[in-house]
């Protein structure tokens, strides 16, 4: 129950990560002629911040239960 537990905390960790700082995307407003104008949004993941803190949580809590089972 170790590696499974290593596993679930490093995708705990990248999905808290992405939730957290989010992307930058570019989106392009208006486009007439030779003049373009695009507007830069970034967005965050509240769904990847939760789904971070739960395999946080369920990892480090299969790396402690193996602990006290060995």
């Amino acid at each position: 129950m170790k590696s499974p537990g290593i596993i679930l905390v490093i995708i705990g960790i990248v999905a808290l990560a992405y939730g957290i700082i989010g992307v930058d995307r570019k989106n392009t407003v208006l486009d007439v002629g030779g003049i373009k104008a695009t507007a830069t949004e970034h967005e965050t993941s509240p769904v990847a911040t939760v789904v971070g803190i739960i395999a946080l949580v369920a990892g480090a809590a299969m790396l402690v239960s193996s602990r006290k089972s060995s």
